[in-house]
């Protein structure tokens, strides 16, 4: 079990540069831990590449299919007060976005507040650095391993 941010559960759904190092790393392990907005933010890049032109309107469907069996199956962290008030410390410690901060919160109380027990797969540079400072192992299927 992993947890998944919404930057690397995107090439899950479309083709990116990344999809296939992603892919792999869902195979190894499919059991996906997900903050309660990640279908959001996930529909809301993939519009975003619509609108952009990079992505067609059946890729738009067919992306938004993938995410639909994703959400599923995947296990979601609710917006409870623990995860708030994370976020609002790892932003006086971390330079992160509120979104990313609540995503990084999630995380920290889906691994009960234990970060090692629980690798976050990730592609944003911003959000890996962080995490790894809170104590996560990082998944960066992007990068090859060292």
């Amino acid at each position: 079990m992993r947890f998944w941010d919404s930057s690397a559960v995107v090439p899950l759904l479309v083709a990116e540069s990344s999809s296939a190092a992603v892919m792999r790393e869902y195979e190894f392990d499919p059991e996906v831990v997900a903050w309660w907005t990640t279908e959001a933010e996930c529909v809301s890049a993939l519009a975003r590449l619509e609108r952009e032109g990079s992505l067609t309107a059946p890729s738009m469907g067919e992306g938004l299919r993938r995410l639909d069996g994703l959400t599923r199956a995947w296990r979601e962290v609710q917006p409870v007060t623990a995860v708030r008030t994370t976020a609002i410390r790892l932003l006086r410690v971390h330079p992160l976005r509120t979104a990313d901060a609540l995503q990084l919160g999630a995380a920290i109380v889906a691994a009960e507040d234990h970060p090692a027990t629980l690798p976050l797969v990730t592609l944003d540079e911003r959000l890996a650095q962080a995490a790894e400072r809170e104590g996560f192992a990082i998944v960066r299927p992007d990068q090859a391993p060292a």
